[in-house]
């Protein structure tokens, strides 16, 4: 891996509270870091401190984890690019656990991420079926492209929470969010559109 890429990609882990000691080498080149779970937030939000406001970004941005998994899981195997391929797995873990918590606090408020809350916000149908159908070789510059602009959604909704929000746990994590998606997305766009 690339050592800016590597770099990279400890920023996008440690923004997203993961982390972990130096990356080893394997002859002078460094391997991918591990990526860790999280630290777990202090514990979930008391569903009496929770706001509407609150309670729909948790329910949109479930909404919007669940389908950055989809993206990620339709495109991981069928990558050429190696750290492309990192980046993709580390955003999967990273998501795959806050999306845990994310649905623990909806789940102790009483409330479930439903489709309609995420509507209107996230990768359309076409833009799934693009990645879905990219040929072999092609799948690269359509994952970049579909999962930059989703993750761009992503770091919008949670820098909206930041300014309306009211519990100060769920504002930490939206402010997480906005941190690990916009590295993200600087990520993808420092990737090369075209195989080498």
């Amino acid at each position: 891996m690339a050592p800016t890429v590597a770099l990279a990609l400890a920023v996008v882990l440690s923004a997203a509270g993961c982390g972990g000691a130096s990356a080893p080498t394997i002859g002078g080149t460094p391997t991918p870091p591990a990526v860790e779970t999280p630290a777990p937030v202090s514990g979930p939000p008391a569903a009496a401190e929770m706001t509407g406001i609150d309670l729909l970004f948790l329910s949109m941005i479930a909404g919007h984890t669940e389908q950055t998994l989809q993206i990620v899981r339709l495109a991981h195997d069928r990558l050429a690019d190696p750290e492309l391929r990192t980046l993709v797995a580390a955003i999967e873990a990273t998501e795959s656990d806050e999306l845990v918590t994310v649905r623990g606090w909806l789940a102790q408020a009483g409330r479930s991420a439903r489709a309609d809350d995420h509507a209107g916000h996230g990768t359309g149908p076409d833009q799934l079926a693009r990645l879905r159908d990219a040929p072999d070789g092609a799948v690269d510059p359509v994952l970049i492209e579909v999962l930059g602009a989703h993750q761009q959604g992503a770091a919008d909704l949670a820098r909206a929470h930041l300014a309306a929000g009211t519990d100060e746990r769920v504002r930490d994590l939206a402010r997480r969010i906005e941190q690990s998606r916009t590295a993200q997305v600087a990520l993808l766009a420092a990737r090369p559109t075209s195989p080498a």
